[in-house]
């Protein structure tokens, strides 16, 4: 509980936290992982703008399926190829489209329903990383929220790795001049400069 917390988002977080309890941890002890879920998530319930406090939590849930999330993740960097097919297949798995940069920095962008999103974002950090942060994060509120609705607000036709002519001594510094052109192709230029702190060129 919170009172920060309407009771309609008390609801839909407690209904959101038991359906990841019972989908990932249905008999086993489940004390940290809900507590972990409830640190990584709560903040987003706070934001949420429920006008109706009559509410039910199948409302709640129902309006959650219409949300396209894309989160846009940073990490110091992504050498490792077991790290690198996780992100491909889980990507997959969860019906997710965008891109992988790996080398040094590691870029990921991920899009599709927000609870998949979300999903994914729970698995890449659980791996062991120097560092690894969601740099920026896109939420659109679909009307009926449909699969073509879904398909017309993504920017990638699947999730693909992409280098760009890597360089460095071990070959794992990639080409961000190339990185700038193939987001602006993809109308998401603006994206650089949040990641890296300058213009893109």
């Amino acid at each position: 509980r919170s009172s920060l917390l309407s009771r309609s988002q008390q609801i839909l977080l407690n209904s959101d936290l038991k359906t990841y309890l019972m989908q990932n941890l249905s008999g086993e002890p489940c004390m940290l992982s809900a507590r972990e879920w409830v640190k990584d998530h709560a903040a987003a319930y706070i934001d949420k703008d429920l006008s109706s406090s009559s509410m039910t939590a199948s409302d709640a849930a129902q309006s959650e399926v219409t949300t396209f999330t894309r989160l846009w993740i940073y990490s110091h960097h992504i050498y490792n190829k077991q790290k690198r097919k996780n992100i491909i297949d889980w990507a997959k798995e969860l019906s997710l489209s965008g891109l992988c940069m790996p080398g040094k920095p590691g870029v990921v962008c991920v899009e599709g329903l927000q609870s998949s999103c979300e999903e994914f974002w729970s698995r890449v950090r659980r791996l062991t990383w120097k560092r690894i942060l969601i740099r920026h994060r896109e939420d659109v509120s679909l009307e009926g929220g449909g699969h073509a609705e879904i398909q017309k607000q993504r920017k990638f036709p699947a999730l693909e790795e992409k280098c760009f002519d890597a360089h460095g001594a071990r070959g794992n510094h990639m080409d961000l001049g190339q990185l700038y052109r193939f987001l602006e192709e993809k109308g998401c230029a603006d994206i650089f400069q949040m990641y890296f702190g300058v213009e893109g060129h």
